[in-house]
């Protein structure tokens, strides 16, 4: 049954500009601890900038999971507050204009209930910021995909589907066995509604046989800009899909011209997100993302009759990865960037038809920003932030670029201010190729150079169009829990990483299980001669195309005395008959498995999995459809059933390419450290095992 939630029910008090090194560090980290941690989702500034809402997703034992709850700030009374308490979770918080309501979606239940909004579908509720009654806003049989509030207040903007069976030969077949899963032909496209909030009407706007992974309504409601695609296999969105903007004043749909990141692309492959309008609505700016690639921003200008796209002319060196809008009232394009290991808020002035502008750093220094917001006036600013000595917490950014300054409003973690933190510093080493890399080192709380050479773990991030920052992140793959235990934490950013530059990322094309793994062998090779690993206690491990290089590795490598493999590829033609995106595999081959066999192969650790000698955990999720659980079963019979090598393969059941459950996560760390403790710590004072 819903509980009506009061605002009494929790408040927490927190005052400004509190140092978060106060309090003494005498807490030895372990890994219960990680599920104490709570995480900000997404968040969203007020209109006037006074409060910001945002999710909270907390371990709870009892579901088996994190929950996501909606919480509010208050900047005036110094204190934030928690809103719902349901076990369904919340999600997407938007506010109301004059921070009236707060919008968010949640699948609530109640018992004895089988309709909208109680019978589980995702429905949109608000809530007052000061608390009070949850009033449902939809009831839509099926549920809502997406939706957004227009900037008056009088409407709200959602997605529904409406199932599709292609009028063909197969049409009746399709129809009469509906419980059958087809491989296309059958397709819930999305509808465009909007609900007058005064009369609560409800009028369908768009219904063009399209699904819509993506909406933005610019701000008069003139435009509803969508990222299309065909079918809703995830494919389509790697190479088929379309920016559609649906002007309503003649109910047309127009589609923007794609030329710029198809045919003259480097890869045809190119995923489309982030659609936003600018304040007058002449400008709509969107990301398209490439595997291998640098992505790029676009921007779609309608201030002179047909659409003209432009490529935004952004900073040399940094990659652009994530979060993107446009400052309030301005034609100023605000984005995050990986730039070296940080992650930074840019802005570029006044963008023309042409895309050029003048850009400037709104967070310069050792800074990682994972999400950003603005009030309507753009006077108040707020990111999402972390550091070396605490995870992402809301902080309100003063006069951004050289005089930067942040005040700190909330610390949902305070536990960590008194834990024993690792050392988290940036390494640096050259290539066998003589090529510049970069990578974190984590140590020891109280590691002293003195101290002679450590146990290492090689954590290697997946992607691999990706970084791993510089900050404190305590995670399930290696970091944290692993220095407090004694480990040295090696964490590359090897070829084909974001935020190093266009060439050392696209260096990775065609040089799959190549430039990669010879740029973590020469890292480890400088760990060892700097004095700070120890050659004879190497372990490695990595999730996604982590895993995959962990495969590569430990058949390069017969030093590892152990190494976990999580979600890795293990034969990258099969990798490209059954994940979800194979252009990624298309694009890296550089071209289709009857075009590039070859060059498949020579990047498959499965050609050469007869050298390994190093005892191998695998863990994979039943269901992963970005590396099929197909890859770890056959590095597993490998192993165990061919070569004698020791191994263990674990499937959790339900689970996607991540690990969800709390149960499933503490499984993999407990496997990890026993596996690595057994294999790597014991392996130099005993020859028994």
């Amino acid at each position: 049954m819903m509980t009506h939630t009061k605002l009494c029910a929790v408040m927490v008090c927190l005052c400004f500009g509190q140092s978060i090194e106060a309090q003494t560090r005498d807490h030895d980290i372990t890994l219960e601890d990680y599920f104490t941690l709570g995480n900000i989702g997404a968040f969203a500034v007020s209109p006037n900038g006074a409060m910001v809402a945002w999710t909270e997703g907390r371990w709870q034992e009892d579901l088996n999971r994190r929950n996501q709850d909606l919480w509010v700030l208050s900047k005036a009374t110094k204190t934030y507050e928690r809103l719902t308490f349901d076990p369904a979770g919340e999600g997407n918080p938007q506010w109301g204009p004059e921070g009236r309501w707060i919008y968010f979606t949640t699948s609530r239940t109640r018992e004895g209930e089988d309709t909208p909004p109680y019978d589980g579908s995702t429905q949109v509720w608000r809530l007052r910021p000061e608390g009070g009654e949850l009033f449902p806003v939809t009831r839509v049989k099926g549920g809502v995909d997406h939706y957004q509030i227009s900037q008056d207040g009088y409407a709200l903007y959602y997605v529904t589907g409406k199932k599709h069976v292609e009028p063909d030969a197969w049409k009746a077949l399709r129809t009469t066995f509906n419980d059958l899963e087809y491989g296309h032909g059958v397709v819930e496209f999305g509808r465009v509604h909007k609900l007058d909030l005064r009369n609560w009407r409800d009028e369908l706007l768009v219904d063009e046989n399209r699904v819509i992974g993506e909406m933005a309504v610019s701000p008069s409601g003139r435009y509803i800009a969508m990222i299309t695609t065909p079918t809703e296999e995830l494919i389509t969105n790697e190479g088929w899909s379309h920016v559609d903007v649906y002007d309503t004043t003649n109910r047309k749909v127009i589609r923007l011209e794609d030329r710029r990141w198809r045919e003259d692309a480097p890869s045809p492959y190119g995923w489309i997100v982030n659609l936003t309008w600018s304040d007058d609505e002449t400008k709509l700016a969107f990301r398209v993302d490439f595997d291998g690639y640098p992505g790029e921003a676009f921007v779609a200008h309608f201030d002179d009759g047909e659409p003209t796209i432009s490529v935004l002319q952004r900073p040399d060196e940094v990659t652009i990865s994530g979060q993107m809008t446009w400052f309030p009232g301005t034609h100023d394009l605000c984005f995050l960037a990986d730039d070296h290991a940080r992650k930074r808020l840019y802005r570029v002035r006044q963008i023309g038809r042409e895309g050029h502008g003048s850009a400037v750093t709104m967070t310069p220094g050792d800074e990682v920003i994972s999400g950003f917001g603005f009030s309507r006036s753009g006077n108040d600013t707020i990111v999402l932030r972390s550091s070396l000595t605490h995870m992402p917490d809301l902080f309100e950014l003063k006069d951004g670029g050289a005089d930067a300054s942040y005040r700190r409003l909330t610390n949902i973690n305070p536990q960590v201010d008194s834990w024993k933190l690792p050392q988290i510093q940036i390494v640096t080493w050259v290539s066998d190729d003589g090529t510049p890399v970069e990578g974190l080192l984590e140590l020891p709380p109280d590691y002293e150079p003195s101290d002679g050479p450590l146990p290492l773990v090689v954590s290697i991030h997946g992607g691999p169009t990706a970084c791993s920052h510089f900050e404190f992140r305590y995670w399930i793959y290696g970091r944290t829990l692993f220095p407090a235990k004694g480990w040295a934490v090696f964490d590359p950013n090897y070829r084909g990483s974001t935020g190093y530059g266009d060439a050392f990322l696209i260096d990775l094309i065609q040089n799959k299980n190549n430039l990669d793994v010879q740029d973590i062998r020469s890292g480890i090779d400088a760990l060892i001669d700097r004095g700070i690993a120890d050659p004879e206690q190497l372990a490695v491990t990595g999730w996604s195309n982590g895993g995959y290089l962990t495969n590569c590795l430990i058949v390069a490598d017969q030093r590892f005395k152990a190494a976990s493999s999580g979600a890795g590829v293990f034969d990258t033609v099969m990798q490209w008959e059954i994940e979800d995106t194979p252009g990624h595999v298309v694009n890296y081959s550089g071209g289709l498995p009857w075009d590039q066999s070859t060059k498949m192969q020579d990047s498959s650790p499965l050609y050469n999995v007869d050298q390994v000698v190093t005892p191998t955990l695998i863990h994979v999720g039943e269901n992963d459809a970005r590396v099929p659980a197909q890859h770890s079963r056959a590095l597993h019979r490998s192993l165990h059933h061919y070569l004698n090598v020791p191994c263990e393969l674990v499937v959790y059941p339900g689970e996607g390419h991540g690990l969800s459950k709390l149960s499933h996560r503490k499984a993999k760390m407990m496997w990890d450290h026993a596996w690595f403790e057994h294999y790597v710590l014991k392996q130099s004072a005993s020859e028994d095992d």
